[in-house]
């Protein structure tokens, strides 16, 4: 079988004024590679270049030019790749560029007038990709100048925790074709990756065979009787993600139109009941649905700079959420392997073309350490490492300040329970954050869950908290722990904080904006929750209009029930999507557009649907506080 050369990318990760990021992923390894950005080439340096071996025919590459002054601002630069084997890496890529250009290009922006945003891209759900909108997008923009700043995703990049049947067949093709590296487990039901079957009637079980379990008395009120649960709490964990090699495989899978020319994934299978078989199929078809849209996403990517952070199915579904969990996850040699082996993936796909400074020190050393003895020690200890590591939050020197929160590692946790929901900071962390806005005007917050919810919803979620089914209903919001929810709130209260807040979330799979003030206070400063949410998944349909039409029974802006809430002293009102009256939920598959005023101010909140029709959140006709 003949790979292509470029598995992956090119994909622009951390672009400013002084760096160029650039990853890729090749089926053979490069020499002497030439980086050329706008009329000046660069001969890289080895300190220019990370090349991870992740297989026999899998090299992750990670290109990183720092220098003052490396970029123009505000001007299209093309850029191209060559080494002096293969020559020009890009050009002989299909459909990677826009109109007449020979290569892709990128625009420096450092004053943030429009951006993407988004979460929550499920390859195998039935709704449309909002990320090949984006491309269109851009492929139609009048004028590459009024292109966005950049796209930030906000979590949920991948699902290691729901991985439809034919996916994980591909996986294991995958893992044949590049030869990815296997390893060895403890305390499993296997003792080697190798002996995973990936034939379509082993599909569909790996929440009954091969997941562990606890081994201790579940933490819930009414079923004290229930013994030796899952540690991984997904309802749908079925095909849940295992080894590192599988890892690898999804995001090559996730980025990669080339891969999919060389896996035939039958429609047709048998092992399995008539009801997976079904479900089988209709995996399938979304997934073929996935995979025609990957050209336009690989254009996307190359085009965009794109920042990204962590959430929970990145990792696992209910990742840390409660002191409890965690007592189970990490106690077990499997499952704290299994979630290590997720947060290799993240660092190598996602969190090193964030900032890769952050992991130069030590991080990065060991994980290549790693990668070179492939030993089951040294692969302990980089799991040690990560899951000690502190430092996945970062902040981009842009205009607005831009200040990318990690809401998942550096939890408060319950100290009346440890079976109660964690808050999604631990003070530590969040002053460091207050650090950040120290001598701002305005700031752009990412924070993968909503700070302001729907209250409706975090209601029904404390309910269950206090009948011990937290899990259950992924009950994690910032105002699900007390310690976390007023300090917070007293960092927002506090006079020295910027006069404009944008945050922008994700997470919940389905899309609002609200306007916040504080009551009883004539200036400042102005809060807007801005949560655009999946990219390729939605709510339950049937819920969310319930849900919409009683929250805004019950918590709307001049509802009484608001005084009863930590955030009281927020005066919170919701944007109307496309100027509906009643309602202020939307449920579809779409990506972020938020454009940017001079004071910080979003000027337009929308939301690019697959389809190419936008829904844009209109700001409410009286602006109130008190």
């Amino acid at each position: 079988m003949t790979l292509p050369l470029l598995l992956t990318g090119p994909m622009l990760r951390h672009c400013d004024v002084d760096h160029f990021t650039l990853t890729l992923v090749t089926s053979e390894p490069l020499s002497q590679l030439t980086l050329t950005l706008g009329e000046t080439q660069h001969l890289l340096a080895d300190d220019a270049i990370e090349c991870l071996e992740l297989g026999t025919h899998a090299f992750f590459y990670l290109i990183y030019l720092s220098k003052p002054g490396l970029n123009s601002l505000d001007t299209c630069i093309p850029y191209g790749l060559s080494d002096s084997h293969h020559g020009d890496l890009l050009t002989p890529l299909t459909q990677l560029t826009y109109g007449d250009n020979q290569t892709p290009n990128l625009v420096i922006k450092p004053e943030i007038d429009t951006l993407l945003h988004g979460s929550c891209r499920n390859a195998h759900h039935h709704s449309s990709d909002a990320m090949v909108a984006a491309d269109t997008l851009l492929e139609n923009g009048p004028d590459v100048a009024e292109r966005p700043a950049l796209m930030m995703l906000s979590g949920d990049q991948i699902y290691v925790d729901d991985v439809a049947g034919p996916m994980l067949y591909a996986i294991g093709r995958v893992i044949e074709i590049l030869g990815l590296y296997e390893e060895e487990f403890q305390q499993a039901p296997l003792t080697h990756s190798k002996q995973i079957s990936y034939h379509p009637a082993a599909m569909y079980q790996r929440h009954k065979k091969l997941l562990p379990r606890t081994e201790y008395p579940a933490g819930s009120a009414l079923v004290r009787w229930y013994i030796n649960h899952p540690i991984f709490t997904s309802s749908i964990a079925e095909n849940h993600l295992v080894s590192l090699a599988e890892i690898v495989a999804l995001y090559l899978l996730t980025w990669s139109p080339e891969l999919w020319q060389l896996i035939d994934i039958p429609k047709e299978v048998t092992g399995l009941s008539p009801a997976n078989q079904q479900r089988w199929q209709r995996e399938w078809i979304h997934l073929l649905e996935f995979k025609a849209g990957l050209t336009k996403v690989r254009r996307l990517l190359a085009h965009l700079p794109t920042y990204m952070i962590f959430d929970d199915h990145d990792i696992t579904d209910d990742w840390n959420l409660t002191a409890k969990w965690e007592q189970a996850a990490y106690g077990h040699a499997f499952s704290k392997r299994i979630i290590g082996n997720a947060l290799i993936g993240y660092l190598v796909f996602q969190g090193l073309g964030n900032q890769k400074d952050k992991f130069s020190a030590a991080i990065l050393p060991q994980l290549k350490q790693f990668l070179a003895g492939r030993e089951e020690a040294q692969h302990d200890e980089l799991i040690d490492a990560l899951l000690g590591f502190d430092q996945w939050h970062y902040s981009l020197n842009t205009s607005p300040k831009l200040v990318v929160l990690d809401t998942r590692t550096q939890r408060w946790r319950s100290e009346s329970n440890l079976a109660k929901p964690s808050g999604l900071m631990d003070w530590e962390a969040l002053m460091e954050f207050q650090q950040q806005l120290v001598g701002q005007e305005k700031v752009i917050i990412v924070s993968a869950a909503p700070m302001f919810g729907v209250k409706l919803i975090e209601a029904v979620q404390r309910a269950a908290t206090f009948i011990g089914a937290s899990l259950l209903v992924d009950a994690e919001n910032w105002m699900a722990h007390p310690g976390t929810a007023n300090t917070l709130l007293s960092i927002f209260l506090h006079r020295k904080t910027p006069q404009q807040f944008v945050i922008l979330s994700g997470d919940v799979h389905y899309s609002f904006a609200y306007d916040i003030g504080i009551r009883f206070r004539t200036q400042g400063p102005q809060i807007y929750q801005i949560t655009s949410s999946g990219i390729k998944n939605q709510f339950p349909e049937k819920l969310l209009p319930v849900f919409d039409k009683f929250n805004g029974w019950l918590y709307g802006h001049f509802s009484p029930l608001n005084w009863f809430t930590k955030r009281k002293r927020m005066s919170i009102r919701g944007r109307r999507p496309n100027g509906m009256r009643s309602q202020r939920l939307i449920n579809a598959s779409g990506i972020g557009l938020v454009s940017f005023a001079k004071d910080g101010a979003p000027s337009k909140i929308a939301v690019l649907h697959g389809d190419m029709s936008t829904t844009e959140f209109l700001p409410p006709r009286q602006s109130r506080k008190g």
